[in-house]
């Protein structure tokens, strides 16, 4: 999915399904519809790993959101 279509379909608030596709030290990637967002200062998950996300934030200048776990 492109960040276009990824845009077309979500929007803060939602809850959706996602898979940790990297964990950092500052937080762990979510991979959603083929595009990654930021799941900051999580420290329960692991690589591959499926989680329920809410979307906090999104910016389309950047091309990047920001998530919570749900």
């Amino acid at each position: 999915m492109s960040w276009n279509e990824f845009l077309a379909g979500h929007a803060v608030g939602d809850v959706v399904d996602g898979t940790v596709s990297k964990v950092l030290p500052f937080g762990a990637f979510v991979r959603i519809d083929g595009v990654d967002g930021l799941l900051p200062q999580v420290k329960s998950v692991a690589d591959g790993q499926s989680v329920r996300v809410r979307i906090l934030a999104i910016d389309e200048d950047q091309q990047r959101f920001s998530l919570a776990m749900a």
